[in-house]
């Protein structure tokens, strides 16, 4: 007989000081909704390809973008984050998450009045490879912030949520001055840009450092203070206790297992097979063709033979579909499905989406039909993908690897990330380009064979880690659980927690009551 014991799980209203605060930090990540809808958009806005672009009477605009400045306004910005979020575990091992998100908030900034104020291609490259290098801490830190386990899903897919709002704002302000033939057209969309360092900087004057990164410094008591902060007015005295006890140990039992925290113990014993599961499931945001479709959904539409008002129209239906999707993929999450079943769901939804669009591009290119779906086939994967992969993949990755190497584990994972999508927008130009290989909608049957390669990764591969503590999936890869046995094996370290709060609190596990004595496995 043993004790299972789990922390009582409260209402997101008991939790609504924890929420603001990690809703302020994921605030960081609307800056690239914002960017995603303005330079997609802009790339088929008449004011803009009057500077930037040339005349071209042949197509619906009358104004034509080279591939190569296409393909580096894109790939420059995740140029940048690549490199960011590569260097973001050492900067935060050394430095700590508050004042890397500072930090991004100047780079922002500083990137924004180079774009606004400037005529000259090379200029606008450098600005884009700033404001990748401020992402890319952005989305890394915002992403690992400290959110207990029952509400994991639901705070850490605020990223998807800030992101489609931001989505949502970008393509309403370029739908607004889509019109204009002057830089006011392209300069207030990138004006923007402006919004999430001024809001974020303030934010964080009332935000405090994540109580595990404190622990890991061996600042106990500002560890213990800023967990007091986010979660000491939704728990009982005893069941704060037991969090904040179970997380020491877990900390603990980490410092005595390795001695040393770098980027080299990621690809060490059973931290490997942890860290190539977070790179995995950060790839299938890619592999499912978000970054083709988000980046380019404007400028392809247009190709298809639609006009630039409908194209612009459409942008921000599909924007708006995404952000319901994300809503009812947290509402999902919570609820009603694990992570695997949601990310498996998603890449079903996905691929047939992308193949239908491609079907329809090969058996009737050119007509009203296949136009029709391409818009309508690019809402369906605009919805299914905030529903399920987008909304799920931030909240299993950052589960999945161990609380020491978070910063290190999640930093490099969203490089990759980063890379892959730049390796998207630099080569997608070439396919869909009327200059280079035309296929049109026809490329979406690359990504409808990656959408089945996830599927097969997320079946064998990634295991269940829903209603799971930071702590508790740690001794679960410790022990070498399988996919199949990851959801109902029975950890030890919540009950090793509770006789300890019983210790020095007598008659804590009545009054917490969440013991029952269970056969152990």
């Amino acid at each position: 007989m043993g004790i299972l014991a789990k922390i009582p799980e409260t209402s997101l209203w008991a939790n609504r000081k924890c929420l603001l605060i990690c809703a302020i930090v994921a605030i960081a990540n609307m800056q690239y909704g914002l960017d995603s809808a303005a330079i997609g958009s802009l790339q088929a806005m008449p004011g803009f390809l009057e500077v930037f672009g040339y005349k071209d009477p042949s197509q619906p605009g009358g104004y034509a973008i080279e591939g190569t400045f296409q393909r580096l306004i894109g790939s420059l910005l995740t140029l940048g984050a690549f490199l960011s979020s590569l260097v973001a575990g050492a900067f935060a091992h050394f430095f700590g998450r508050k004042s890397a998100l500072w930090i991004a908030c100047v780079l922002n900034a500083i990137a924004c009045i180079i774009q606004i104020s400037t005529t000259d291609k090379v200029a606008v490259y450098i600005g884009r490879l700033v404001l990748g290098l401020a992402n890319g801490f952005l989305v890394t830190f915002s992403n690992i912030y400290a959110s207990p386990a029952h509400l994991r899903a639901v705070m850490v897919a605020l990223f998807s949520e800030w992101v489609n709002i931001g989505s949502i704002i970008g393509a309403a302000v370029t739908n607004a001055t889509k019109s204009r033939l002057d830089k006011a057209s392209y300069q207030i969309p990138l004006g923007t840009l402006f919004i999430v360092p001024t809001f974020l900087a303030v934010g964080l004057l009332f935000v405090p450092e994540s109580p595990r990164y404190l622990l890991y410094k061996g600042k106990i008591e500002e560890a213990r203070k800023a967990l007091q902060q986010l979660r000491g007015d939704s728990l009982s005295p005893e069941a704060f206790e037991l969090e904040w006890v179970e997380m020491v140990k877990g900390i603990e039992e980490e410092k005595q297992a390795a001695s040393t925290i770098g980027p080299l113990d990621m690809f060490k014993g059973t931290e490997l097979r942890r860290t190539l599961l977070c790179y995995g499931v950060i790839a299938t945001q890619t592999g499912a063709g978000s970054w083709f479709i988000i980046s380019y959904a404007t400028y392809f539409m247009i190709v298809a033979g639609l006009s630039v008002d409908d194209a612009f129209k459409f942008s921000v239906m599909n924007t708006c579909l995404g952000f319901i999707g994300v809503n009812l993929g947290m509402y999902l999450m919570r609820h009603v499905m694990g992570r695997r079943t949601v990310l498996m769901t998603g890449a079903v939804a996905q691929g047939c989406a992308m193949l239908g669009m491609a079907i329809s591009a090969t058996v009737a290119p050119g007509t009203l039909s296949a136009r029709n779906c391409v818009i309508a086939f690019n809402a369906l994967f605009m919805f299914s993908y905030n529903a399920f992969v987008g909304d799920a993949t931030y909240p299993t990755a950052t589960e999945l690897v161990s609380t020491r190497l978070r910063s290190w584990s999640v930093g490099s994972a969203i490089s990759l990330g980063y890379f892959l999508a730049w390796l998207t927008g630099f080569c997608s130009p070439y396919f869909i380009n009327p200059e280079d290989l035309n296929w049109g909608a026809k490329y979406a049957y690359i990504w409808a064979g990656s959408n089945l390669c996830c599927l097969i990764f997320f079946y064998f591969f990634v295991p269940e880690t829903k209603g799971r503590t930071l702590e508790e999936i740690d001794e679960l890869f410790a022990n070498r659980v399988s996919v199949r046995n990851f959801k109902n094996f029975k950890t030890t370290i919540a009950a090793e927690a509770l006789k300890d709060v019983e210790n020095r609190v007598p008659g804590a596990e009545q009054k917490l009551g969440i013991a029952e004595h269970v056969d152990e496995a």
